[in-house]
Protein backbone atom coordinates (compact mmCIF):
# COMPACT_ATOMS: atom_id res chain seq x y z
CA UNK A 1 0.00 0.00 0.00
CA UNK A 2 1.61 3.08 -0.88
CA UNK A 3 1.42 6.03 1.45
CA UNK A 4 1.36 9.40 0.04
CA UNK A 5 3.58 12.53 2.33
CA UNK A 6 3.63 16.15 1.61
CA UNK A 7 7.02 17.54 2.07
CA UNK A 8 7.61 21.54 3.11
CA UNK A 9 11.07 23.29 3.83
CA UNK A 10 14.44 22.98 2.06
CA UNK A 11 14.19 21.74 -1.52
CA UNK A 12 17.94 20.41 -1.11
CA UNK A 13 16.92 17.81 1.35
CA UNK A 14 14.15 16.74 -0.60
CA UNK A 15 15.65 16.25 -3.60
CA UNK A 16 18.18 14.14 -1.93
CA UNK A 17 16.19 11.97 -0.42
CA UNK A 18 12.91 11.67 -3.11
CA UNK A 19 14.53 8.95 -4.33
CA UNK A 20 14.68 7.04 -0.66
CA UNK A 21 11.36 7.87 0.20
CA UNK A 22 9.73 6.41 -3.03
CA UNK A 23 11.43 3.02 -2.40
CA UNK A 24 10.37 3.03 0.70
CA UNK A 25 6.54 3.22 -0.68
CA UNK A 26 6.06 6.99 -0.38
CA UNK A 27 4.57 8.96 -2.87
CA UNK A 28 4.19 13.08 -2.61
CA UNK A 29 1.07 14.49 -2.62
CA UNK A 30 0.70 18.27 -3.60
CA UNK A 31 -2.03 18.78 -0.43
CA UNK A 32 -1.21 18.34 2.81
CA UNK A 33 -5.16 17.72 3.76
CA UNK A 34 -4.63 14.61 1.45
CA UNK A 35 -1.08 13.42 2.75
CA UNK A 36 -0.56 10.62 5.42
CA UNK A 37 2.35 11.86 6.82
CA UNK A 38 4.01 15.34 6.60
CA UNK A 39 7.69 15.69 6.69
CA UNK A 40 9.45 19.26 7.61
CA UNK A 41 12.85 20.42 7.40
CA UNK A 42 12.96 24.26 7.92
CA UNK A 43 16.40 26.07 8.37
CA UNK A 44 15.57 28.59 10.92
CA UNK A 45 12.99 29.12 13.63
CA UNK A 46 11.32 31.75 11.54
CA UNK A 47 10.92 29.20 8.96
CA UNK A 48 9.90 26.49 11.50
CA UNK A 49 7.12 28.47 13.08
CA UNK A 50 5.40 29.64 9.74
CA UNK A 51 5.55 26.50 8.25
CA UNK A 52 3.23 25.22 11.45
CA UNK A 53 1.67 28.29 12.65
CA UNK A 54 2.31 31.01 10.31
CA UNK A 55 -0.68 32.67 7.89
CA UNK A 56 -0.28 29.32 5.83
CA UNK A 57 0.31 26.79 8.52
CA UNK A 58 -0.70 23.40 7.78
CA UNK A 59 -1.98 22.12 10.96
CA UNK A 60 -5.42 23.29 10.92
CA UNK A 61 -6.29 21.87 7.68
CA UNK A 62 -4.92 17.87 8.34
CA UNK A 63 -6.89 15.08 8.68
CA UNK A 64 -6.74 13.26 12.22
CA UNK A 65 -4.37 10.86 13.00
CA UNK A 66 -1.76 12.44 10.60
CA UNK A 67 2.02 11.79 11.18
CA UNK A 68 4.02 14.73 11.37
CA UNK A 69 7.59 14.29 11.52
CA UNK A 70 10.01 17.51 11.70
CA UNK A 71 13.83 17.01 11.24
CA UNK A 72 14.76 20.72 12.64
CA UNK A 73 16.65 21.73 14.76
CA UNK A 74 15.17 24.01 16.76
CA UNK A 75 14.71 24.21 20.77
CA UNK A 76 13.31 20.94 23.44
CA UNK A 77 10.49 23.93 24.40
CA UNK A 78 9.55 24.30 20.90
CA UNK A 79 9.39 20.86 20.39
CA UNK A 80 6.89 20.10 23.18
CA UNK A 81 4.91 22.78 22.07
CA UNK A 82 5.12 21.55 18.72
CA UNK A 83 3.84 17.77 20.20
CA UNK A 84 1.58 19.59 22.27
CA UNK A 85 -1.02 21.31 19.46
CA UNK A 86 -0.30 18.03 17.27
CA UNK A 87 -1.90 16.24 20.67
CA UNK A 88 -4.55 18.76 20.38
CA UNK A 89 -5.63 18.54 17.18
CA UNK A 90 -5.81 15.11 17.49
CA UNK A 91 -2.66 14.67 14.98
CA UNK A 92 0.81 12.30 15.83
CA UNK A 93 3.81 13.97 16.01
CA UNK A 94 7.43 12.53 16.24
CA UNK A 95 10.52 15.26 15.92
CA UNK A 96 13.62 13.65 14.45
CA UNK A 97 16.51 16.44 13.72
CA UNK A 98 19.16 15.11 11.41
CA UNK A 99 22.47 14.79 11.81
CA UNK A 100 24.92 15.32 8.84
CA UNK A 101 27.47 12.82 9.69
CA UNK A 102 30.22 14.36 7.78
CA UNK A 103 29.90 17.76 6.67
CA UNK A 104 32.20 17.73 4.07
CA UNK A 105 30.61 15.00 1.73
CA UNK A 106 29.47 16.39 -1.29
CA UNK A 107 26.34 13.91 -1.20
CA UNK A 108 25.97 15.38 2.36
CA UNK A 109 22.49 13.82 2.43
CA UNK A 110 23.58 9.97 1.65
CA UNK A 111 21.67 7.64 3.69
CA UNK A 112 25.01 6.67 4.73
CA UNK A 113 26.04 9.96 6.08
CA UNK A 114 22.88 10.74 7.78
CA UNK A 115 21.20 9.87 11.05
CA UNK A 116 18.87 11.71 13.88
CA UNK A 117 17.67 11.71 16.95
CA UNK A 118 14.11 10.69 17.09
CA UNK A 119 11.60 11.12 19.96
CA UNK A 120 7.60 11.11 20.53
CA UNK A 121 4.48 9.88 22.68
CA UNK A 122 2.54 6.98 21.95
CA UNK A 123 3.00 4.76 19.00
CA UNK A 124 4.33 7.81 16.74
CA UNK A 125 8.16 6.40 16.65
CA UNK A 126 6.38 2.91 15.68
CA UNK A 127 4.33 4.89 12.54
CA UNK A 128 7.84 6.84 11.77
CA UNK A 129 9.97 3.82 11.62
CA UNK A 130 9.57 3.02 7.83
CA UNK A 131 10.30 7.10 6.83
CA UNK A 132 12.94 7.56 9.44
CA UNK A 133 14.50 4.10 7.93
CA UNK A 134 14.01 5.59 4.26
CA UNK A 135 15.65 8.68 5.27
CA UNK A 136 18.89 7.89 7.65
CA UNK A 137 21.40 5.25 8.25
CA UNK A 138 21.03 5.45 12.00
CA UNK A 139 18.09 6.20 14.05
CA UNK A 140 18.65 6.82 17.23
CA UNK A 141 15.42 6.93 19.79
CA UNK A 142 15.75 9.03 22.88
CA UNK A 143 12.49 9.35 24.78
CA UNK A 144 9.59 11.92 25.24
CA UNK A 145 9.10 15.33 23.45
CA UNK A 146 11.80 17.48 23.72
CA UNK A 147 14.83 14.96 24.16
CA UNK A 148 15.50 14.20 20.82
CA UNK A 149 16.03 18.35 20.47
CA UNK A 150 18.53 18.05 23.60
CA UNK A 151 20.45 15.66 22.30
CA UNK A 152 20.74 16.97 18.97
CA UNK A 153 21.71 20.38 20.45
CA UNK A 154 24.76 19.35 22.73
CA UNK A 155 25.95 17.36 19.90
CA UNK A 156 26.04 20.20 17.88
CA UNK A 157 28.16 22.45 20.25
CA UNK A 158 30.82 19.79 19.80
CA UNK A 159 31.05 19.77 16.55
CA UNK A 160 30.74 23.44 16.03
CA UNK A 161 34.07 23.37 18.48
CA UNK A 162 36.17 20.49 16.94
CA UNK A 163 35.11 22.10 13.25
CA UNK A 164 36.50 25.76 14.04
CA UNK A 165 39.25 24.80 16.28
CA UNK A 166 40.50 22.29 13.62
CA UNK A 167 39.87 24.95 11.15
CA UNK A 168 41.87 27.56 12.98
CA UNK A 169 44.73 25.26 13.87
CA UNK A 170 45.21 25.15 10.27
CA UNK A 171 45.17 28.73 9.53
CA UNK A 172 47.88 28.96 12.44
CA UNK A 173 50.16 26.34 10.50
CA UNK A 174 49.50 28.86 7.28
CA UNK A 175 50.00 31.95 8.73
CA UNK A 176 53.35 30.79 10.62
CA UNK A 177 54.66 29.59 7.89
CA UNK A 178 54.15 32.64 5.69
CA UNK A 179 55.75 34.58 8.43
CA UNK A 180 59.76 35.07 8.63
CA UNK A 181 59.31 33.14 12.05
CA UNK A 182 57.97 30.21 9.36
CA UNK A 183 61.46 30.03 7.88
CA UNK A 184 62.68 26.37 8.22
CA UNK A 185 59.74 24.82 9.38
CA UNK A 186 58.82 22.97 6.69
CA UNK A 187 55.35 22.30 4.64
CA UNK A 188 53.70 20.06 7.35
CA UNK A 189 50.45 20.81 8.55
CA UNK A 190 48.38 19.25 11.52
CA UNK A 191 45.92 16.81 11.41
CA UNK A 192 42.72 17.23 12.90
CA UNK A 193 41.93 15.01 15.92
CA UNK A 194 38.18 15.33 15.78
CA UNK A 195 36.38 12.98 12.76
CA UNK A 196 34.04 15.97 12.30
CA UNK A 197 37.32 18.51 11.73
CA UNK A 198 39.71 16.20 9.80
CA UNK A 199 36.89 16.24 6.74
CA UNK A 200 36.19 19.51 6.66
CA UNK A 201 40.12 20.38 6.74
CA UNK A 202 40.23 17.67 3.80
CA UNK A 203 37.47 19.39 1.88
CA UNK A 204 39.23 23.39 3.05
CA UNK A 205 42.85 22.12 1.73
CA UNK A 206 41.27 20.46 -1.41
CA UNK A 207 39.31 23.60 -2.07
CA UNK A 208 35.76 21.90 -1.79
CA UNK A 209 33.55 25.26 -0.77
CA UNK A 210 30.45 23.30 -2.34
CA UNK A 211 28.01 20.78 -0.81
CA UNK A 212 24.47 19.81 -0.18
CA UNK A 213 24.93 20.56 3.33
CA UNK A 214 25.46 24.36 3.86
CA UNK A 215 27.13 26.96 6.35
CA UNK A 216 23.43 28.30 6.59
CA UNK A 217 22.09 24.89 8.04
CA UNK A 218 25.17 24.24 10.28
CA UNK A 219 23.47 28.35 11.75
CA UNK A 220 20.15 26.99 12.29
CA UNK A 221 21.57 23.98 14.52
CA UNK A 222 24.34 25.82 16.20
CA UNK A 223 21.48 28.81 16.77
CA UNK A 224 18.78 26.17 18.16
CA UNK A 225 21.58 25.02 20.39
CA UNK A 226 21.47 28.79 21.69
CA UNK A 227 18.14 29.48 21.95
CA UNK A 228 18.23 26.36 24.31
CA UNK A 229 20.71 27.25 26.47
CA UNK A 230 18.65 30.48 26.92
CA UNK A 231 15.61 29.57 28.00
CA UNK A 232 17.52 27.42 30.52
CA UNK A 233 19.17 30.99 31.63
CA UNK A 234 22.53 29.34 30.73
CA UNK A 235 25.14 31.41 28.64
CA UNK A 236 27.72 29.90 26.00
CA UNK A 237 30.80 32.26 25.28
CA UNK A 238 32.35 29.74 22.90
CA UNK A 239 29.03 28.39 21.03
CA UNK A 240 28.00 32.16 20.66
CA UNK A 241 31.48 32.83 19.47
CA UNK A 242 31.44 30.19 16.74
CA UNK A 243 28.01 31.82 15.74
CA UNK A 244 29.23 35.30 14.98
CA UNK A 245 32.23 33.89 12.90
CA UNK A 246 29.67 31.62 10.66
CA UNK A 247 27.15 34.99 10.63
CA UNK A 248 30.43 36.97 9.16
CA UNK A 249 30.98 34.28 6.72
CA UNK A 250 27.24 34.41 6.00
CA UNK A 251 26.86 37.92 5.24
CA UNK A 252 30.06 38.04 3.05
CA UNK A 253 28.54 35.47 0.55
CA UNK A 254 28.95 31.92 2.23
CA UNK A 255 25.77 30.67 3.94
CA UNK A 256 24.88 28.46 0.79
CA UNK A 257 28.61 26.99 1.00
CA UNK A 258 29.74 24.24 2.86
CA UNK A 259 31.30 24.35 6.32
CA UNK A 260 34.53 23.75 4.59
CA UNK A 261 34.30 27.73 3.44
CA UNK A 262 35.16 29.11 6.62
CA UNK A 263 38.47 28.57 6.25
CA UNK A 264 38.39 31.43 3.55
CA UNK A 265 37.66 33.89 6.14
CA UNK A 266 41.35 33.26 7.67
CA UNK A 267 43.02 33.47 4.19
CA UNK A 268 43.75 35.58 1.38
CA UNK A 269 41.06 38.25 0.37
CA UNK A 270 42.28 37.04 -3.36
CA UNK A 271 40.66 33.84 -2.31
CA UNK A 272 38.09 34.85 -0.85
CA UNK A 273 37.01 36.57 -4.05
CA UNK A 274 37.85 34.07 -5.89
CA UNK A 275 35.20 31.60 -3.75
CA UNK A 276 33.15 34.47 -4.80
CA UNK A 277 32.68 36.09 -0.99
CA UNK A 278 33.18 39.88 -0.78
CA UNK A 279 34.23 41.47 2.43
CA UNK A 280 32.58 45.13 1.26
CA UNK A 281 29.14 43.12 2.18
CA UNK A 282 30.69 43.05 6.10
CA UNK A 283 31.67 46.66 5.82
CA UNK A 284 27.57 47.55 5.03
CA UNK A 285 26.11 45.22 7.19
CA UNK A 286 27.76 46.18 10.46
CA UNK A 287 28.41 49.63 9.63
CA UNK A 288 32.68 49.63 9.77
CA UNK A 289 33.84 50.79 6.24
CA UNK A 290 35.23 53.65 7.68
CA UNK A 291 37.75 51.43 9.92
CA UNK A 292 39.33 50.22 7.15
CA UNK A 293 42.75 50.13 9.05
CA UNK A 294 41.39 47.74 12.01
CA UNK A 295 39.44 45.61 9.51
CA UNK A 296 36.53 43.77 10.81
CA UNK A 297 35.53 44.29 14.59
CA UNK A 298 33.08 42.99 17.31
CA UNK A 299 30.53 45.27 18.41
CA UNK A 300 31.31 47.98 20.49
CA UNK A 301 28.41 47.16 22.93
CA UNK A 302 29.81 43.67 25.14
CA UNK A 303 26.22 43.10 25.70
CA UNK A 304 24.78 43.29 22.13
CA UNK A 305 24.29 39.27 20.77
CA UNK A 306 24.46 39.24 17.31
CA UNK A 307 22.83 35.36 17.57
CA UNK A 308 19.62 37.30 18.32
CA UNK A 309 19.36 38.49 14.50
CA UNK A 310 19.73 34.90 13.09
CA UNK A 311 17.12 33.90 15.72
CA UNK A 312 14.85 37.12 14.72
CA UNK A 313 15.28 36.33 10.68
CA UNK A 314 18.74 38.59 10.49
CA UNK A 315 18.77 38.75 6.59
CA UNK A 316 22.36 38.23 5.71
CA UNK A 317 21.62 38.36 2.10
CA UNK A 318 20.15 41.58 1.36
CA UNK A 319 23.63 43.59 2.24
Amino acid sequence: MTTGYAFRGSERLIGAVADRLAGAGLAPVADEAAADVVITFATTQRELEDLYFGDDGFVQSLAPGTLLIDLSATTPGFARELNAVATVSDLVMVEAPLVVDDLARPDSFARDNLSCFAAGEGDGLARAAGVLGALFGAVHEVGTPGAAQLARAALTLQVAAQVIAAIEADALYRAVRRSPAGSGLGDARPDALSGAGAAVIAAARAGRFEGAYTVEMLMAELSAALMAADDAELILPQAEAAMHLLELLAVIGGADKAPAALSLVYGEESACAEAGLDWTRAEQAYGHAEDEDDGWDAPEDEDEDWSSDWDDGFDYRSN
